[in-house]
């Protein structure tokens, strides 16, 4: 209430939230599907870009050198790739790789193309039209390959560069081999904890530590909500990050483990929501299968706070919870291996974690008046054109009238003159339609280059969602830059989506 001194203890112990209307917009929590935070019972976590986020360039940097390494030393390829230069630039979430051409793409949500690069050349509209306007692209067909994780972006830079360098050297290419290459030697680096022993030996240079994660997730606690870890990485690396973002940050939670009712690593994602195999204890000391006495993995018939496991799936997770459907939420970052089959198959609701978000909300914030000069020219063009349909049309009449061979001298040297004046008409028009769409063209070029010089936003392509902003608009339920994002709102809020006018509304 105005003019009520709020004792700062009380408000601390009780956790007081802001309204909406106080977070910065890149804060906030979007969402697509009304969610009754109140309902929700179970909120599970992903680890990697959920938990934890990473420092984006060094990951790649680092992901780019070990597998350069591996395509040189196991692979065949030679030295010269390591002195390439590899742009992360050249890589966003939501492109597709097309492995019989050896090209990446992004699509709109109507499947349309609207860029595409072979190597680092551009095609052009008639080329995208040769190639992949005949047919349905089928994502999940072999030949196609979709970069929807962060972890993924390394492999389209390497392909682009590769492929560039390739062609301009005359040799022949096997794309798909190519892609299938550097797919299976950056898989060796993570397979062989290459990769993550670098991370292991110092976490502060790769992984984000948010101040806020703890006080986020005890406030979840604090409300009665149950938590629990749901990660595809193994229990060592596990432990050495979770124990980076969260030890000591709070007094009543001494060990990470202490935040979550139940902890599963290895998960297997998405093979968790779709395979049946069964739930293993771990040791965590070891990081091997609790034996029984017959020396096999102990049957696990319930999920303690002070265990951890290993594997299990979906089905025999809710049966030993208790909790299922819409009284859980899942937080993740991967649209397939987090979201997509969950809303699917098994109502959980769901959570995106979109790293990227911050830095597209802060480019199109600070782009505001530019986007909205852009509507407004996309409306006048429109209008335009309504206009040259009409003068198309008035003309087209006039001829008509011209070719019937009654029509009256007088009349006919009057319908010349008409037609004159109307094709004048129509020249100018045509003359500022050509140069709108110049005007258009260019704003829509410089706005793309904000967010990222080739491929515009991850979000969006042209006026439409892009395939990757239209499949987190359909599967998550809510979407927000980090974890910690939901600190600032009560952990029983009513999250509302915006009402979405059709075309016909607007």
């Amino acid at each position: 209430m105005v003019g009520t001194e709020i004792d700062p203890q009380l408000s601390a112990l009780l956790g007081d939230t802001t309204t909406e209307i106080d977070v910065a917009r890149k804060n906030r929590v979007f969402c697509n599907r009304n969610l009754r935070m109140e309902t929700i019972e179970m909120i599970g976590f992903d680890m990697d870009y959920t938990l934890a986020l990473y420092h984006q360039d060094k990951l790649e940097n680092l992901s780019i050198e070990l597998t350069l390494g591996k395509l040189v030393e196991k692979h065949g390829y030679p030295e010269e790739i390591k002195g390439l230069r590899y742009d992360p630039s050249w890589a966003i979430r939501g492109l597709v790789v097309d492995k019989l051409f050896g090209n990446v793409f992004k699509m709109d949500r109507h499947a349309y193309v609207g860029r595409c690069y072979h190597g680092f050349r551009e095609l052009t509209q008639e080329q995208r039209r040769t190639t992949y306007r005949n047919e349905k692209i089928n994502l999940s067909s072999d030949r196609y390959e979709w970069i929807d994780t962060l972890f993924g972006l390394p492999e389209a830079v390497m392909l682009m560069t590769l492929v560039d360098w390739l062609d301009r050297a005359g040799s022949s290419v096997d794309y798909a081999k190519l892609v299938n290459d550097i797919r299976q030697a950056i898989d060796e680096a993570h397979r062989d904890d290459t990769l993550k022993s670098v991370i292991k030996a110092d976490v502060p240079s790769y992984i984000i530590k948010d101040p806020l994660l703890g006080e986020t997730l005890h406030k979840f606690r604090s409300s009665g909500k149950r938590l629990f870890l749901l990660t595809n990485s193994l229990y060592d690396y596990t432990n050495v990050v979770m124990s980076y973002l969260l030890d000591g940050e709070r007094k009543a939670y001494p060990s990470w483990r202490n935040y979550f009712d139940i902890v599963i690593v290895a998960g297997g994602k998405p093979a968790f929501f779709n395979d049946t195999r069964n739930f293993l204890q771990i040791d965590p000391t070891t990081g091997t299968p609790v034996l029984g006495s017959n020396g096999v993995p102990a049957e696990v018939k319930s999920l303690t706070r002070d265990k951890v496991y290993q594997a299990g799936n979906v089905l025999a997770f809710e049966q030993m919870t208790g909790v299922n459907g819409e009284r859980c939420l899942y937080v993740g970052d991967h649209i397939y291996g987090d979201i997509l089959r969950l809303r699917k198959a098994h109502m959980w609701r769901t959570a995106m974690v979109l790293q990227e978000l911050e830095r597209e909300i802060s480019v199109g914030d600070r782009l505001e008046a530019q986007i909205q000069d852009l509507d407004l020219l996309d409306r006048r063009h429109r209008n335009l054109e309504s206009e040259i349909d009409y003068q198309q049309l008035r003309l087209k009449k006039i001829g008509r009238l011209l070719d019937d061979g009654t029509t009256t001298p007088p009349l006919r040297t009057r319908l010349d003159d008409e037609r004159r004046s109307t094709k004048q008409n129509l020249d100018e028009l045509r003359q500022r339609s050509g140069l709108m769409d110049a005007e258009v063209d260019s704003l829509e070029a410089r706005i793309d280059r904000a967010y990222n010089s080739h491929w515009g936003s991850c979000l969006r392509e042209g006026n439409e969602n892009s395939r990757f902003g239209e499949q987190v608009n359909d599967y998550a339920d809510l979407y927000t830059s980090r974890v910690s994002n939901f600190g600032p709102y009560s952990p029983l809020r009513y999250f509302r989506a915006p009402r979405r006018p059709m075309p016909h509304e607007v």
